[in-house]
């Protein structure tokens, strides 16, 4: 490592931990430890363009363990994004774009959200997944347009968290060769040193993943980084993972303790600290030697994207169609007429809806060519497989888009999520509605991001019978509908499903959808307004002879049963309208005139949904009433644990009629 290298990094040192400092808040212990790998990845390795932090063949780096985001802003203002200085000294303050953990979509350079330890490790594999898919679907001998490493570091704390050892035995089974994290071995967590509850062998657990492992003993030792890295480059079949051993906080007072980790220094340390780097003591500091060598990366990023962008040229008068698709998938454009590929089910049949979305999900999978994803060992129940996708095999040749995560619910949703961001792709992940749980972080996640990230969640309700309590959501749906930014959906049936699927589609946003297990009557779309009914997230589904006098409004599986119920209770003279609300965030969006046409004020409501109760009453209000669930489920025939909760004509009728007594 020569002069000027050292100059670099101490200067990275410093902008980090004098930002930690103005801000009496963050994390000076990792900026000071793990600098020189960050260095050493950014000035000899990574391929960027700051002046286009969005070129799509760019390589990608995460900061895993995101409380070092003040070392990830140093490096993108020193290697020539739009990040000023004056971001970086309004560190973790109101309105700027250098807040406490990295957030995608606010700061140019940070490729996804992270801080929550794990997700950034998760959806780097993600990442590394879409760069394989779209390499073996859009690279020919003429022309390699998709080449590029997801690099990360990664922390004791990553590696400490279950969805990096899902995330991680998935990418060892999968061979991404180009994948590589270096893991800021430090052994210090905030309670201490990490023996305190992690003695594990983490080397020897990464190669039974089938990872490839490298150790550099000295964590400031620059050129064994970069021998590591080269040879980590140099195996195309595993991903790699490249302990580099550090000292917390080094340099400091507090180095090697867990003091150093997660507050500022204190004018005394940081006094110290300068002294032992021979730093001067002007705050943000920044040699012009460094950082002249480090705004190299303008022009070399310049030339980088300008280089792929002729290589791109010359492969469309190879291969015009081909590179129009290619194109057109990394700018996220769908094709023409592709809403023509829904289908439209025959009113004659019943379904389970998560019948009726494989039916749709193969539909678009025809059409949709960048279409991907799979299920958490639970296809055949999901209904997931794209039947003509092929299978997400182990290389670039046999590269399919049915993906296989096997019971890595976390993992899953987190990966969907990597790739989502990564661009080129639209991915999706499937398992029961009652396993959400498994991967909130990660929904919670997509939503944060806004990535168009989406999920099939089937067995949405106690119709799944049998299989009891365990299997049963009551919670869920309702849960998920307080994540901001996540679109919930519910449909009533297969018409309905598929509208679902196509606002899944072309919104662009995080989305789910819940789907029934059990057979569901099909609404008759030359009937029923369902096309024009569904985008807005509740429509008057059947009108009575008359004015209503009480509306019963579902979702789901409980439509079937209000459209019973509406038929009862016509027969008793009573007019009741029938509302169907497979999307309450759509419905919320809608004027308020909209609102009030479909609930009108003044007209006592019943909501009706196997599920909480909690939350509902906004829409009734507090003279209405909720037919739902504040119990846990039960193991019988689906038709009886419906019957025996009260989800019944009768109990819809008299608890229709006994709001107008009331």
């Amino acid at each position: 490592m020569n002069e000027l290298d050292q100059l670099c990094i101490d200067s990275l040192r410093f902008l980090a931990v004098d930002a930690v400092e103005a801000a009496n808040s963050g994390h000076p212990g990792l900026p000071l430890g793990a600098a020189p790998m960050a260095y050493a990845i950014f000035d000899r390795f990574l391929r960027f363009n700051p002046a286009n932090p969005g070129w799509f063949n760019r390589d990608r780096f995460i900061l895993s363990a995101g409380h070092g985001s003040a070392l990830l802003y140093a490096l993108l203002h020193s290697f020539g994004y739009d990040v000023s200085l004056e971001q970086v000294k309004q560190f973790r303050q109101w309105g700027s774009i250098t807040p406490g953990h990295p957030e995608y979509g606010l700061t140019p350079g940070v490729e996804c959200t992270t801080g929550p330890l794990g997700q950034g490790f998760a959806m780097g594999v993600g990442m590394a997944m879409a760069e394989r898919f779209l390499a073996a679907r859009y690279n020919t001998p003429e022309a390699t347009v998709v080449d590029h490493y997801t690099y990360a570091i990664v922390s004791d704390g990553d590696l400490m968290e279950g969805v990096a050892s899902e995330a991680a035995s998935l990418a060892g089974h999968l061979r991404l060769g180009k994948l590589i994290y270096l893991y800021d071995d430090n052994e210090i967590s905030i309670e201490g040193s990490t023996d305190l509850a992690f003695t594990e062998d983490v080397p020897a657990r990464f190669a039974a993943y089938g990872w490839h492992l490298q150790d550099v003993a000295d964590g400031n030792d620059l050129d064994a980084i970069c021998a590591a890295i080269e040879a980590a480059q140099a195996e195309t079949e595993r991903p790699s993972l490249i302990v580099v051993h550090t000292t917390i906080g080094c340099g400091s007072p507090k180095a090697g303790t867990a003091g150093v980790h997660g507050e500022p220094l204190g004018a005394e340390a940081m006094a110290a600290t300068r002294e032992c780097y021979a730093w001067p003591k002007e705050p943000f500091f920044m040699p012009d030697e460094a950082r002249d060598h480090m705004g190299e990366a303008v022009e070399r990023g310049l030339r980088l994207e300008a280089e792929w962008s002729a290589l791109c040229d010359r492969a469309a008068a190879a291969n015009p169609d081909l590179m129009a698709e290619f194109r057109a998938a990394i700018a996220g454009e769908l094709p023409a007429g592709w809403t023509e590929a829904l289908p439209v089910f025959p009113a004659d049949k019943e379904q389970a809806t998560r019948n009726a979305s494989g039916v749709v999900l193969n539909a678009l999978g025809e059409v949709l060519p960048n279409l991907l994803g799979g299920s958490a060992d639970l296809s055949p129940s999901n209904k997931s497989d794209i039947r003509s996708g092929g299978e997400f095999g182990l290389t670039n040749a046999e590269c399919g888009r049915n993906i296989h995560f096997g019971v890595r619910e976390h993992a899953m949703g987190a990966i969907v999520n990597g790739m989502a961001l990564h661009g080129g792709v639209i991915p999706y992940g499937a398992t029961f509605l009652i396993f959400s749980d498994y991967l909130r972080p990660a929904l919670r996640l997509a939503a944060l991001q806004e990535a168009h990230s989406l999920f099939i969640f089937t067995h949405d309700s106690i119709g799944v019978g049998e299989d009891g309590p365990t299997h049963q959501p009551i919670e869920q749906i309702m849960s998920l509908r307080l994540i901001p930014h996540l679109m919930v959906y519910r449909p009533a049936d297969a018409n309905e499903t598929a509208q679902c699927w196509k606002l899944m589609i072309e919104r662009k946003e995080p989305a789910l959808i819940a789907l029934t297990r059990q057979n569901l009557p099909t609404l008759d779309v030359e009937r029923y307004p369902v096309r024009q009914g569904v985008p807005r997230g509740a429509y008057v589904l059947s009108e009575p002879e008359g004015d209503p006098q009480v509306i019963l409004l579902a979702t789901g599986s409980e439509v079937s049963l209000a459209l019973a119920a509406q038929e009862v209770l016509a027969a008793e003279s009573v007019r009741a309208r029938v509302v169907s609300m497979p999307c309450w965030e759509l419905f919320e969006a809608q004027p308020e005139c909209y609102q009030c046409e479909v609930l009108p004020p003044g007209i006592p409501r019943v909501a009706i949904e196997a599920g909480a109760t909690i939350g509902w009453q906004r829409w009734v209000g507090s003279d209405g009433a909720v037919i739902g669930l504040n119990r846990f489920g039960a193991s019988a025939p689906a038709k009886t644990v419906f019957k025996e909760l009260g989800f019944t004509i009768e109990n819809v009728v008299q608890t229709a009629k006994g709001l107008l007594e009331a």
